[in-house]
């Protein structure tokens, strides 16, 4: 017998949780994603919403299709596959288009409340999914900082008597994006951040590309070059490039803590609305921006145990591969 003729060679998984640097990957996602709500609000002034929710998909399943091919990624299994049209579903369908038509009726700081919401959304789809058991006082803390984002959101909006059926559409938004991240940031440890998103947007392009030639005939895209470059970098960076790093940072994880960066997003966004499209800003927003970035902060630093097989809580927890 040869040496090593009947070694097992196993695969290491793309990324490996708990690493490290999950923190950092997060935060540049939602820098990334902050700019979202306002741009989407530039685009829709003159672009319908139904071509801006499938249209920056299109966009960015041709720029994903290219990354798979060039990198000559292999064809995901059809459990993966399933699992990816959840992801689809969530980010690439769900929640670019409830946004869409909910920001055709309310401005963009309004429109901040879908972020207010997403950490805690998504923190406990991720422990519904994964079987993170997080502390009391991480639970705390995620409805101290939840408050703290949702009051900051709405009294940059005009306050609780603002709600509108728009609101209904942000919620949604706010459920499918939570499922869309807590699925596709478990995915991204098994086949990579950019795989994950990347097929997803491939799965949804027939989709995709089929509202987006109905959304022309029925309204020419016409645009100013401000408003065309807004729908740009919805398509390139919020439908792919954002994601890299907020899966990969996910994936890292723990997902619950990692999501709870989150916080900072709708303060980054209500800061870029007032800069970019002279929305209000007062003193009021830089104490409720601080309240929740100080809420995020105490958030991610609360160490979270992995679940073992009887169900308490280990502080160290690797991976076991799949045979």
């Amino acid at each position: 017998m040869r040496e090593h003729s009947s070694a097992t060679i196993e695969k290491r998984p793309p990324v490996l949780p708990h690493q490290g640097n999950g923190i950092w990957w997060g935060l540049l996602g939602v820098v990334a994603f902050s700019f979202t709500v306002p741009f989407t609000r530039v685009a829709v002034a003159s672009l319908s919403p139904l071509f801006i929710g499938s249209g920056r998909a299109v966009i960015a399943g041709i720029l994903a299709g290219a990354a798979l091919v060039l990198t000559r990624q292999r064809l995901p299994s059809a459990a993966i596959l399933a699992r990816l049209a959840l992801v689809a579903g969530g980010v690439v369908i769900g929640f670019p288009f409830l946004t869409s038509f909910a920001l055709t009726d309310v401005p963009a700081s309004h429109g901040a409340v879908v972020i207010a919401l997403l950490p805690a959304a998504t923190a406990t789809a991720a422990i519904l999914r994964t079987g993170e058991r997080p502390p009391t006082t991480f639970w705390l803390v995620i409805a101290l900082g939840s408050l703290a984002a949702v009051g900051f959101a709405f009294l940059q909006s005009g306050g609780a008597g603002q709600w509108r059926w728009a609101d209904l559409l942000l919620l949604g938004a706010v459920v499918s994006a939570a499922i869309g991240y807590a699925e596709g940031g478990l995915l991204a440890r098994e086949i990579g951040s950019w795989q994950t998103i990347a097929w997803a947007l491939i799965l949804a392009l027939p989709l995709m590309l089929l509202l987006a030639g109905i959304a022309a005939a029925a309204q020419p895209p016409v645009a100013t070059p401000v408003q065309w470059a807004a729908f740009g970098y919805l398509a390139v960076v919020s439908m792919f490039l954002g994601f890299l790093a907020w899966y990969r940072g996910l994936a890292i994880g723990p997902i619950a803590r990692v999501s709870q960066i989150q916080l900072i997003q709708p303060v980054l966004s209500i800061c870029w609305a007032a800069l970019l499209l002279g929305e209000a800003l007062p003193w009021t927003t830089w104490v409720g921006g601080l309240a929740v970035v100080a809420c995020a902060g105490a958030a991610v630093r609360v160490r979270l145990g992995s679940p073992t097989p009887n169900g308490s809580p280990s502080p160290k927890s690797s991976p076991t591969p799949t045979r």
